[in-house]
């Protein structure tokens, strides 16, 4: 019985040994063996299933055709401007010259900065925001097919933060077509396209979250598009488009505590920067009315002080004295009311109204003066340039 264990033993432990050296050596005899036993793996397969070749793909909620028609009118912005140092305060002292020559005389270097900006017309103009390009020597365009041009500045207005800038039209230039932003609403969906961060062409998608932003203190006139389309820096210029790819607007701020997007961004709406474009193209600046007023929002408590109804309406706090306005008779603490019958909502709806008067004309103004109206007639005067920084 002992010899029989033994050689069972024996036996079985060739037949391992033949096992592992097989497996070790030539697997591949291995995988000829039937399923079900312990000695051999046999390898799994994956069955995938693939789409029919040609079927066509389900594009509901897709806003590709869109983005294909506007993304080649946005072009990338760069701007370059020299920033020169301070002089040392002992420079011209002719000792400290001795010691130390020029070294610390006046010194400079340059800043770049980048942008974006949308082609409007196969004349190569191009609008952007004024802050783009604002105290640049020197302008570059690049195309999103690599194509680059020095560009010049035609025109700008700081007050809306708008600039329309030119490029050789020797090529045909991709044009975007002209939405109508007067006919947005809240919840309509919107795509911004720019350069963030530099890193190229980006297309993000939101919707209008509001309309008619304003008091926000970006800007000196402010009607504002506000979108939770991610917008970021280097997307300054760039456009804001509907689903059907036409521009609505031209995005300008973000609201953020950090510097990147938070779901807050500006655009200046197409039909106002239409507006200063053309004027621009047109005369090479903007004109705008002016009659030399300061006035402050009317809160409960000036509405009670001064017997109005409401507290709709600009209190006037000052009159500039030989301005147009001092020369009809208008005088501090007037309400104004009216502009040509159009109702003053408040301090800066009262700007905007004044602002697009034609200098030279006579317009109609309605004052609430000791509890009664009075209407003037006032020859309407420019708006001076805001003073620069």
């Amino acid at each position: 019985m002992r010899r029989l264990w033994l050689i069972f033993a024996q036996t079985v432990t060739v037949c391992v040994a033949v096992l592992f050296v097989v497996k070790t050596l030539k697997p591949e005899w291995l995988a000829h063996l039937p399923s079900g036993g312990s000695v051999a793996n046999v390898a799994e397969v994956a069955t995938l299933v693939e789409a029919p070749a040609g079927s066509e793909l389900q594009r509901h909620g897709s806003y590709a055709d869109a983005a294909k028609k506007a993304v080649p009118a946005v072009v990338h912005i760069f701007t370059s401007q020299e920033i020169k140092g301070s002089r040392h305060p002992f420079i011209n002292d002719p000792i400290f010259r001795h010691f130390f020559g020029d070294r610390f005389g006046e010194q400079s270097q340059r800043r770049s900065g980048l942008g974006s900006g949308v082609v409007v017309s196969p004349e190569g103009y191009i609008l952007t925001n004024f802050h783009v390009i604002d105290g640049a020597d020197e302008i570059e365009v690049a195309h999103n097919d690599g194509r680059k041009y020095k560009a010049s500045v035609v025109g700008s207005d700081p007050e809306s933060d708008l600039a329309v800038l030119r490029i050789p039209a020797d090529h045909k230039l991709p044009v975007i077509a002209f939405g109508s932003s007067d006919s947005l609403r809240v919840g309509d969906v919107v795509l911004a396209i720019g350069n963030p961060f530099g890193v190229g062409q980006t297309v993000t998608s939101g919707i209008v979250s509001a309309l008619g932003r304003s008091h926000l203190g970006i800007n000196t006139f402010e009607n504002f598009i506000q979108t939770d389309a991610a917008i970021n820096p280097g997307n300054s210029g760039g456009a804001l488009v509907d689903s059907n790819g036409h521009l609505v607007g031209i995005n300008t701020a973000i609201y953020s505590q950090s510097g990147g997007s938070m779901g807050i961004g500006f655009a200046i709406p197409v039909s106002l920067a239409k507006n200063i474009m053309e004027q621009i193209v047109r005369t090479g600046g903007v004109t705008r009315g002016w009659v030399g007023i300061e006035v402050q929002e009317i809160t409960p408590e000036l509405a009670e002080s001064f017997k109005l109804p409401a507290t709709q309406g600009a209190l006037i706090a000052g009159v500039m004295r030989g301005s147009p306005a001092d020369k009809a008779g208008i005088k501090p603490g007037d309400v104004l009311t009216q502009v040509t019958g159009k109702p003053v909502k408040d301090a800066q709806a009262m700007l905007e109204l004044i602002a697009a008067l034609e200098p030279g004309k006579s317009a109609r103004f309605t004052l609430k003066r000791e509890g009664r109206d009075v209407m003037v007639d006032v020859t309407i005067g420019k708006r001076p340039k805001p003073p620069r920084e």
